[in-house]
């Protein structure tokens, strides 16, 4: 396993930003967590440290819908600059649409590694964890 130095949860809903959080420290690993409550913010934030691998995520949690930028309009922004980043990020779209349209649209896009519905089970994230 590579070892993991940050981790991204974007997601507007601080109910479930608490619950991942509590999931990733539960794995007692010494990686950063840092919360975003909507894309923009996240992708002003990777922008203006590009060139600094120890704020740049290894893996990011994404969720939909969201206010102000999206999921789907972070990982059109996220695109632009990716080949920019000094690291290669990871990105699980997690979501509590079942709606196939999303699902597919996910599935379709190079930069999402899987689609997880909410709620997360903690399963599924130890796995992301240790297969990174």
């Amino acid at each position: 396993m590579k070892k993991i130095n940050s981790v991204y949860v974007i997601d507007d809903d601080e109910i479930y930003q608490f619950t991942i959080k509590k999931i990733l420290k539960s794995f007692d690993l010494p990686f950063e967590i840092k919360s975003f409550p909507d894309g923009e913010e996240a992708i002003n934030f990777i922008d203006d440290h590009k060139n600094n691998e120890a704020e740049l995520p290894d893996i990011v949690f994404l969720d939909i819908n969201m206010p102000i930028m999206d999921g789907f309009e972070f990982l059109e922004e996220f695109e632009k600059i990716k080949s920019d980043l000094c690291k290669n990020t990871i990105v699980h779209m997690v979501s509590s649409s079942v709606d196939e349209v999303d699902i597919e649209r996910a599935k379709k896009n190079k930069n999402i590694s899987s689609y997880i519905t909410k709620p997360v089970n903690p399963k599924e994230i130890e796995r992301i964890i240790k297969s990174f």
